[in-house]
């Protein structure tokens, strides 16, 4: 028996299959499961920290929840990772013209929303909970406030991330970023990282 080569490998939800197949990949084909190493930043307010590519550098994507300050932010991060970006309220129309406000996708297993001003559980910006809920939102991501929070939502199942400002302008001491892995349907080894 050979070994299919990478161009005659079948997807099929998330399922491998040879082709002109037969088979119920449900039963009886190799079940894949996916990892994605995600790097979570905000509000850098025009200024990217050289140890972002450091502590990045194990990622799969980089999300980045608005605020960058400048087009040549998202340059740099694109240099480390593949980026996901949404503008936030500071960003002028260089970012704008490129970036949503808001992001909805699929990420493995994970409908994901990113945006920069939205709250979180309990003090949700105006309609967000119903959003959530409406997309089976399961992570949300946010900027805006500069406050790092890591909180889960029992009553929509959804974890909150803000992965706090990463930037030098703001009113908060320390800067931060934050980790964390999809694997399949399931969210784990969520770090912060202080820079």
């Amino acid at each position: 028996m050979r070994n299919l080569s990478e161009s005659e490998i079948i997807w099929h939800n998330r399922y491998l299959v040879p082709p002109n197949s037969d088979l119920d990949p449900a039963t009886t084909a190799i079940k894949v499961n996916y990892l994605m190493r995600i790097g979570l930043i905000s509000d850098t307010h025009h200024y990217l920290d050289p140890a972002v590519a450091k502590y990045f550098a194990d990622c799969d994507e980089i999300w980045h929840a608005g605020d960058l300050g400048t087009i040549a932010i998202t340059d740099e991060l694109r240099a480390i990772k593949p980026l996901r970006a949404v503008f936030g309220n500071i960003d002028g129309p260089d970012v704008r013209s490129v970036y949503p406000e808001t992001l909805i996708w699929a990420c493995e297993g994970v409908n994901v929303m990113m945006t920069h001003i939205g709250g979180y559980p309990g003090k949700y910006a105006k309609g967000l909970k119903t959003k959530l809920r409406d997309n089976g939102i399961r992570l949300f991501v946010c900027g805006h406030s500069h406050i790092t929070k890591i909180m889960y939502d029992d009553s929509i199942g959804c974890l909150h991330i803000n992965p706090g400002a990463a930037g030098r302008q703001g009113w908060h001491k320390v800067r931060t970023l934050v980790r964390l892995t999809i694997d399949g349907e399931e969210m784990r080894d969520c770090e912060v990282v202080e820079l």
